[in-house]
């Protein structure tokens, strides 16, 4: 007689076996019961779906707080101290730990299930602020800010490291992706999973402004603080089925990059998509140095606050594109043409100081970025096998994410040195100044045209390279087998988990950490 027996599973959680007289049934064993059960080979049914956009849910808070938290510490110790050393340590620490701690969160999330990996991780969250909220309410304020005390550092790095550990989920929901979705759909998931990143850009973007200066830091940690403990609360009561999975090995380093290396290696061509995203990534370092400083040289603080808060709808719409009609049939063109067009426009937005050009320019950049990020996320998920995704997802993170903040700590001594006099009354100045411009401000334009024209010079070239022919095809390959079921989905030996899985042994995130800076 068909009936469900319960097991204590490696991590502490129930999981719920379906037998027939006695033994497991051998047709349902591979996946769950009832109306969860799913065939993991080729992807998830609804109630899978359902789970996956609570997921998203979940994920939104956690984002939203992290963000909010980062983007009102740097505000605060600025107009506290008005020390630019703070506020670039702060800046730059983000990128630089989030791009470290890549891949122990990539072999993290592939040793151990999905959703005990995201407990850690906003567990580890939760802990880091509460640690911030702490010293921000025992230490006064002058004591606080002040640079050759610890207090200031125990303060940046407890909200540092609660902010990267959201990293960490991050790289299991990109997993989540594959083992909850259908392959058909998974393009859409992606979509909705960069929405999520454009809402909490925006919602961030003004209220952390508004937080610090209307109610100040005190209340901004309250707020994070208690969004975080809700997202962990919320994701307790989040259940879905998860295949085993594979242990790390006795003894194996628990960064394990060769793994991510070699399954690169097993797909022709991939190499391609890693080394480009590096080289938006490098590039994209010239706009995150200086598109403030050029904003603020044509408008106000305030107009420029709200321009980015209107544009970061435009970011919330792309994502919704996705989510609502797919990436079409090649995701990897997408990804090509799509960072072709962005570094055309790149190239040209600047050719005149105007607001309005500038502002047509970042929009066209906005909408297209979740597109691209969405297609990169599916191309991954279609070509990597589940049990080594985390590992993968988590080395390109670390190779993206390390790129922007080598390019924007060179940047800014050599614009303000080299370029803005090279425009002013340099040899730019007189060989382009009379249809370019002059001035300091067109030498700051002038970087953001340079890098435009390298980054369409690049695409151009890979878009008729050997290595993304091989890619096409791996990709097509991939996509013909998702269609007839024999596709690289997570292992068919899943189990339902009927209760929120315990945390692992496998000590929690610790350590430095980083705030979610959205791209851009």
């Amino acid at each position: 007689m068909l009936g469900t027996e319960h097991v204590d599973d490696e991590v502490g959680g129930v999981a719920t076996v379906p037998v027939v007289d006695g033994n497991a049934a051998p047709e349902l064993e591979a996946a769950g019961s009832g109306a969860g059960a799913v065939d993991r080979s080729t992807g998830g049914e609804h109630v899978d779906e359902a789970a996956f956009r609570q997921l998203v849910v979940n994920a939104l808070l956690s984002n939203v707080a992290g963000t909010f938290l980062w983007f009102a510490l740097t505000f605060w110790v600025y107009l506290e101290t008005r020390s630019v050393v703070a506020t670039g340590v702060i800046g730059g620490s983000y990128g630089l730990a989030s791009a470290a701690l890549g891949p122990w969160f990539g072999t993290y999330v592939d040793h151990h299930r999905k959703h005990a990996a995201m407990t850690v991780a906003t567990t580890a969250s939760t802990a880091f602020f509460a640690v911030a909220a702490l010293v921000y309410v025992l230490v006064d304020t002058g004591p606080l800010l002040r640079l050759d005390r610890p207090w200031f550092w125990l303060l940046a790095f407890a909200s540092l490291a609660g902010s990267v550990a959201g990293m960490g989920r991050s790289v299991a929901l990109s997993t989540c992706v594959t083992m909850l979705v259908p392959p058909e759909r998974r393009d859409k998931a992606n979509g909705l999973v960069g929405t999520i990143t454009g809402v909490s850009f925006a919602i961030t973007s003004v209220f952390s402004g508004l937080a610090v200066g209307l109610a100040g830091m005190g209340w901004s940690l309250i707020i994070t603080l208690a969004v975080t403990t809700a997202a962990l609360v919320h994701l307790r009561t989040i259940h879905f089925t998860e295949p085993e999975p594979n242990p790390a090995e006795e003894g194996a380093s628990r960064i394990d990059v060769r793994a991510a290396v070699e399954a690169i290696r097993e797909v022709p061509g991939l190499w391609l998509l890693i080394a480009l995203a590096a080289l938006n990534n490098l590039l994209g370092g010239v706009f995150m140095a200086l598109m403030d400083a050029y904003g603020l040289e044509l408008v106000s603080v305030q107009a420029w606050g709200f321009l980015w808060g209107g544009l970061s709808l435009v970011m919330i719409a792309g994502g919704l594109v996705v989510a609502r009609k797919g990436l079409g049939k090649s995701p990897l063109r997408l990804i090509l043409v799509g960072n072709l067009i962005c570094w055309i426009v790149c190239s040209v937005f600047t050719v005149r100081s105007s607001i309005v050009l500038l502002a047509i320019g970042m929009a066209v950049w906005l909408a297209l970025m979740p597109m691209i990020e969405a297609a990169e996320q599916t191309v991954l998920q279609r070509v990597i096998p589940f049990e080594r995704q985390g590992r993968v997802f988590g080395f390109a993170q670390l190779v993206e994410n390390a790129a922007s903040p080598i390019t924007a700590i060179a940047v800014g001594p050599f614009a303000q040195e080299v370029m803005m006099p090279f425009m002013t009354d340099g040899a730019g100045a007189d060989a382009i100044g009379s249809w370019y411009g002059t001035g300091s401000v067109r030498g700051l334009a002038l970087m953001f045209s340079v890098a435009g024209v390298l980054g369409a010079i690049v695409t151009s070239v890979a878009l008729v390279s050997k290595p993304y022919r091989r890619l096409r095809v791996a990709e097509a390959e991939a996509m013909a087998a998702e269609g007839d079921g024999t596709g690289d989905g997570p292992p068919p030996d899943a189990l339902e988990v009927a209760g929120p899985p315990a945390t692992p042994s496998t000590p929690a995130v610790s350590g430095a950490a980083g705030a979610p800076v959205p791209a851009g």
